[in-house]
């Protein structure tokens, strides 16, 4: 493999996902607090539930911003692509946990699919408009590495009891 075929195929790949990624897990290390739906219900289910946090969703898309920050001397597109990496993020998040209670499941019990990729799903179609999406093969490649990081970090997470449940 040459090292134009590695940039492309895992390393690029990477560094545009890393805002997304940084997203996704930052609510775990810095949530907490009053819920984004303010205890509000919807059809008399609960919008999000209490594990969506403002200060949570705050700092989802200030971990984004700030890998597309430390990405821009490298990338300069990486910005403008790391605030709509961080608004699908959430947006993947939210409508996860919004289908999770309108289907009255319970906090922290995991939905298939929706729980690993939600957030990676919208954060693609969100940047798409700004280009620069990797290719087929580096798509591919992160679909299965974020099927892997989910099970490890969350895992991970779990043992330093910084998630009460393992998924």
């Amino acid at each position: 493999m040459q090292f134009a075929d590695l940039y492309n195929y895992i390393i690029y790949p990477l560094l545009f996902i890393l805002p997304a990624y940084i997203a996704n897990g930052a609510p775990v290390l810095f949530g907490g607090g009053a819920p984004l739906d303010m205890r509000k219900r919807f059809r008399r289910r609960r919008i999000f539930g209490d594990n969506k946090t403002i200060r949570g969703t705050a700092f989802m898309m200030v971990g984004a911003v700030v890998i597309g920050l430390i990405e821009y001397p490298f990338l300069h597109f990486m910005v403008y692509i790391s605030i709509l990496l961080g608004i699908g993020t959430i947006a993947g998040d939210l409508l996860g946990s919004f289908i999770k209670r309108q289907m009255r499941m319970n906090p922290g019990r995991s939905l298939p699919i929706m729980d690993q990729y939600g957030f990676f799903i919208f954060a693609i179609l969100f940047s798409l408009p700004l280009g620069h999406t990797p290719d087929v093969i580096g798509i591919i490649f992160l679909v299965i590495l974020t099927g892997i990081a989910h099970i490890l970090t969350n895992r991970g997470a779990h043992l330093l009891r910084l998630k009460s449940v393992p998924w």
